[in-house]
């Protein structure tokens, strides 16, 4: 898994460019699509190229985007990773805040 995980971290900077032109793709088939109902699949009809047949394909191409989208930031996310360095929590990096000093002595009562 170690050679995996070094093969992606060469390759971050061609799987970021990937990323963006899917992110860049998934908008511009968001932006196409309809704003009126029959979103998610609703209302089907055998047309290819009619309004709903439109709909359906442009729904799809979502879908295929959006996996795409998803499984890059996954495989990223993991090549990111590193487990020897990276083990520990973030909040054990944050420095401690010095103890607030010792207020002074009272002074003695009469």
């Amino acid at each position: 898994m170690d050679a995996v995980r070094g093969f992606l971290h060469d390759w971050r900077l061609v799987l970021l460019i990937i990323h963006v032109g899917v992110t860049a793709a998934m908008i511009v088939v968001i932006l196409l699509q309809r704003s009126e109902g029959g979103g998610l699949g609703m209302g089907r009809t055998d047309a290819l190229f009619s309004v709903r047949g439109q709909a359906n394909v442009l729904s799809r191409m979502t879908a295929i985007f959006a996996g795409i989208f998803f499984f890059l930031s996954l495989v990223m996310a993991w090549s990111m990773s590193d487990p020897g360095k990276n083990a520990r929590s973030i909040m054990d990096r944050v420095p401690t805040a010095p103890a607030a000093p010792a207020p002074p002595p009272a002074a003695p009562t009469r």
